[in-house]
């Protein structure tokens, strides 16, 4: 064997080793997160319920719904924040920035519908380069409450959210509340797959999260808090700038010695007939708000990709009588076992059924994770950006 081609057999076997302990390490991951997800979603919320017989533990709610054209069953969507079992007073703000958007028709639909709940509909040009928080600094100076709740637009519920998100709330140390989201209405196979990364990867993450290094972010799926903290970071025009507006709400709440608290309530966001593209430019708009916003974390998640790591191994390390694919195999007992699991922990039956496509699923996280590193570039509702290393937008413009 000549010099040159001994040295690459030594990295070769350096590679296929490190890629076997990365491997290991990742089931570690899943055994642990799984534990951490049973945990989140299996306590008894009751910790923080409210006491129906004091007016003061339910506290009167605005909640804030940026919205921009149609997402799937959208009216269905904009009822289910009306039909809630909350002993106070709450109104539902809807924030558009065209008025011609066809959100509109939706809400005034809504309002028809239901003519003694209070739902507002205002029109506020963006005017940040952020178009959601702009929406929701102009519903936010509109509401009429001190605890808000903010969700984004495809987002469903059921009638026992408003009182399990509002109610961490009655402890002054926590400063937001923020909850965990699954898929459901799945008709193609991106949303599918969609579906898969929310409920089998992404929950399981933030379950760690907030225990490794702390929950200093909030989803999109809600974040509820109080004006006065709101306002003692600036408003939502302080976040005006950002690509992860969801985290830089949560770090300046954190900063200002109040805890962001992981409800366990999973919000259900209904995909619909969603397509390759739509799926992947969200999904890599989504990983390059961690990768500019929690760099080090960002990293760290690539011991969470069992199966690429695994089939990685075995192509570095070649055909060894079979036994290179051994820990592929044994990741997938393992990964569908964990899934199976947190499928049923998160009541998401629906993405149950399609387990058969995780693997797949995980092979283009693995993808998404690595291009999400490589551009800075994202696009969002038609319009495109340029992310700087700061987290800031640089508006593009449209296609």
């Amino acid at each position: 064997m000549t010099g040159a081609h001994s040295r690459l057999y030594s990295v070769r076997v350096a590679t296929a080793r490190a890629l076997l302990i990365a491997t290991g390490a990742s089931w570690l991951y899943q055994a642990v997160s799984l534990g951490l997800t049973r945990h989140l979603l299996t306590a008894p919320w009751r910790r923080f319920a409210t006491d129906r017989a004091n007016p003061g533990a339910v506290p009167p709610v605005s909640m804030l719904k940026p919205v921009r054209g149609h997402d799937h069953e959208a009216l269905e969507n904009f009822a289910s924040f009306l039909a809630q079992d909350y002993a106070a007073r709450y109104e539902v703000i809807f924030a558009v920035a065209d008025p011609d958007d066809p959100a509109v028709e939706n809400v005034r639909r809504l309002q028809a519908r239901a003519p003694g709940a209070s739902v507002r509909l205002i029109v506020a040009p963006a005017e940040l380069p952020n178009p959601k928080v702009a929406l929701l600094q102009a519903a936010a100076a509109e509401a009429r409450h001190d605890i808000l709740v903010v969700s984004d637009s495809d987002m469903r519920v059921t009638p026992d959210y408003l009182r399990r998100v509002v109610a961490p709330l009655n402890d002054p140390a926590v400063g937001l509340v923020t909850c965990p989201y699954r898929g459901s209405h799945l008709t193609t196979l991106t949303a599918r797959l969609e579906a898969l990364y929310m409920v089998a990867s992404f929950i399981p993450m933030v379950a760690t999260a907030r225990l490794g290094v702390g929950l200093s972010f909030a989803l999109g799926s809600t974040a509820a808090l109080r004006k006065s903290d709101l306002e003692r970071i600036g408003g939502f025009a302080a976040l005006g700038d950002y690509l992860a507006d969801d985290h830089e709400l949560g770090a300046r709440i954190g900063s200002q010695g109040k805890s962001v608290h992981l409800s366990d309530y999973v919000v259900e966001t209904p995909l619909g007939p969603t397509t390759f593209p739509e799926q992947w430019h969200r999904e890599v708009r989504w990983a390059r708000c961690n990768w500019v916003s929690r760099r080090r974390e960002y990293l760290a998640a690539a011991l969470t990709f069992t199966t690429p790591l695994s089939v990685a191994y075995a192509v570095v390390a070649g055909p060894r009588r079979g036994r290179s694919w051994r820990p592929f195999a044994l990741s997938l007992v393992g990964r569908w076992s964990v899934a199976w699991l947190v499928t049923g922990y998160a009541g998401d039956r629906e993405a149950r059924r399609w387990l058969g496509l995780l693997p797949l699923r995980d092979m283009l996280s693995g993808l998404i994770w690595a291009a999400a590193a490589l551009g800075r570039k994202v696009e969002w509702r038609g319009e495109r950006y340029r992310v700087d290393a700061s987290g800031r937008l640089q508006p593009l413009g449209r296609d």
